[in-house]
């Protein structure tokens, strides 16, 4: 765990883990699965972030696959969140977030676990508390263009998610910041409008999926590895933070807490 989290109470009510413990070709069936594999150790090959605030947040960021896994991730969940990716200083509105992380030198594409699989404790609880919930992936330019479209740039973010506010929301933002973005919810594998999506598992049972693809990330940052990546951000990374960041803000000033 990091620095930034705070301790959770009362989540070992959340989906019970499961048996099995089996790797896939892809990573693993769950994070129960993975977190039980002796092979693997917490801190080492991989790590958790998390931040949750005493006040009720209506929104939670979440990155299921930072650190190696899908660089850059965790960089913008953090910045999204309201928290400098470098210092971990908030700044403005901030918000709960969320990161599972591969912490190896290479090979962290094993430790892949699919959205619909995202059955971690605190994970489910942080989304089964917030209104509104954002998840950050990356992807690469085939992933995004494979039995779908032509993307209007290589560097592009897709925005699915069921949140059908939320989701044109950043389409606009990201636009008006000047950063190709597409709505993906009828991309076959990156729509991210499963149920199961931890990004929907809100009060709402809704959120909004944004990959990023690999040119997008990768103008992002000047040093593009694990120990720079936080020190050397660009504009288009705190335009595309900006951006994201004003799309909550707006929903949020359009709902009524009962």
């Amino acid at each position: 765990m990091g620095t930034s989290r705070r301790v959770f109470l009362g989540l070992m009510a959340a989906t019970p883990l499961l048996s099995a413990t089996t790797a896939h070709a892809a990573g693993y069936a769950t994070y129960s699965d993975l977190y039980r594999d002796p092979a693997l150790r917490e801190g080492v090959d991989w790590g958790r972030r998390i931040q949750r605030h005493t006040q009720f947040g209506r929104t939670a960021v979440f990155a299921p696959h930072g650190g190696g896994i899908e660089p850059g991730t965790s960089e913008l969940c953090l910045a999204i969140a309201g928290y400098h990716p470098a210092t971990l200083q908030p700044s403005g509105a901030v918000h709960d977030y969320w990161m599972f992380e591969g912490l190896r030198s290479s090979g962290n594409t094993a430790l892949h676990v699919t959205s619909t699989g995202c059955d971690d404790h605190y994970a489910r609880s942080l989304a089964a508390g917030a209104l509104n919930a954002v998840a950050l992936h990356g992807c690469t330019v085939t992933e995004a263009e494979r039995d779908w479209r032509p993307l209007p740039d290589q560097a592009c973010a897709l925005v699915g998610g069921a949140n059908t506010d939320l989701r044109t929301r950043v389409i606009d933002a990201l636009s008006s910041a000047g950063i190709a973005a597409v709505d993906a919810s009828s991309h076959p594998d990156l729509d991210g409008g499963d149920s199961t999506n931890i990004v929907n598992r809100t009060l709402l049972a809704a959120g909004v999926q944004v990959e990023t693809t690999t040119p997008l990330r990768a103008g992002m940052f000047t040093t593009n590895t694990a120990a720079q990546r936080k020190n050397t951000t660009t504009q288009l990374f705190w335009d595309f933070t900006d951006a994201v960041r004003e799309a909550i803000a707006g929903l949020e000033t359009t709902q009524r807490i009962l």
